[in-house]
């Protein structure tokens, strides 16, 4: 079992380490069954930090896979692991986000989680969500509201820390012009194709956590593509140093000083994921990863068409 390095970040006891990779659960095709499975097939082969959100509809095979691995001694205590789960859009209000993440503390099974992001810096109001999201129902948020009910979940203990998802620089110093909690992470895209390097630097002067998700591009979901695998930089190094793609973008995340979170619910890859620990990219690579074009990928999801840029610019969303 890999032994995975951790990062500090803040939380309601002071600092407390976060493992620099995760295993991410969003699907749109795994049942629960198989989400279960493969979380605790991750825990057998050393992951310790699991990734989930409202959205997700996988929060309760996740705590299924805790208790599971608790029973089965392949967990001595729930300390043990990290549970990143998140807000959704449609709960962006002061008095919707308490009951929020109860319902997911419901859904987990646990009596807190590790930590609690916005998922995204809007408002989507959907009974039902669908997409793509009609534009009349995409609506800015009061953040400064929003946020202190975030505070308002760390200081009733139902999370250790509180932080962000796919926001901007520009938001993150808004929250910060009031906050009295800091946010601790801002989870965003982040792969050598979309490098983030703006974002992370500010991040890193603000002593926020930097995640990435989607850092080999979001292959094999509907909102990802093959451009990460197919990139012909990426693929010259990974040959020269007998290593796959997905080695190569995960160890260039580890040497910009992000943690990161990776779906595989292949065991084989689970493995290959953690590989990247006893070996570097030289400088002379890291160069030439550092020239690749970029273009950001994600879209909300694939909630967003080419019609909704307007109102993205409108809410201040840039990614």
């Amino acid at each position: 079992m890999v032994n995975i390095p951790e990062m500090m970040i803040s939380s309601s006891s002071g600092p407390r380490p976060i493992p620099v990779i995760g295993m991410g659960t969003a699907t749109l095709t795994a049942g629960s069954d198989e989400v279960r499975v493969a979380v605790i097939e991750a825990i057998k082969a050393g992951y310790r930090h699991f990734d989930t959100a409202a959205l997700y509809q996988t929060e309760k095979p996740v705590g299924e896979a805790i208790r599971e691995a608790l029973r089965l001694g392949l967990l001595k205590s729930r300390s043990e692991v990290f549970v990143t789960t998140k807000l959704w859009c449609n709960s962006t209000e002061r008095h919707l986000v308490l009951p929020a993440i109860k319902e997911s503390l419901q859904n987990l099974g646990l009596e807190y989680v590790d930590l609690y992001l916005i998922h995204w810096p809007l408002k989507l109001n959907q009974e039902q969500f669908k997409v793509p999201v009609p534009k009349e129902c995409i609506a800015t948020i009061d953040i400064k509201a929003v946020w202190e009910a975030m505070e308002e979940c760390q200081n009733l203990g139902l999370t250790k820390s509180i932080g962000l998802s796919n926001f901007s620089s520009r938001k993150i110093q808004e929250i910060l012009s009031f906050a009295k909690i800091p946010p601790a992470v801002n989870q965003v895209e982040m792969n050598p194709l979309w490098q983030q390097k703006q974002l992370n630097q500010y991040c890193k002067e603000h002593d926020i956590l930097l995640t990435a998700y989607s850092p080999i591009g979001g292959i094999g979901n509907a909102w990802g593509d093959n451009r990460v695998i197919e990139c012909d930089i990426l693929k010259d190094i990974a040959k020269s140093k007998g290593k796959t793609i997905a080695q190569i973008s995960l160890r260039w995340l580890y040497q910009q000083g992000v943690s990161f979170v990776v779906k595989s619910f292949n065991t084989t890859r689970m493995k290959q994921n953690l590989d990247i620990f006893d070996w570097s990219l030289s400088d002379e690579e890291l160069s030439k990863i550092s020239h690749i074009p970029q273009r950001k990928n994600i879209y909300l999801i694939g909630m967003m068409t080419s019609e909704h840029n307007d109102i993205m610019a409108k809410i201040d969303a840039e990614l």
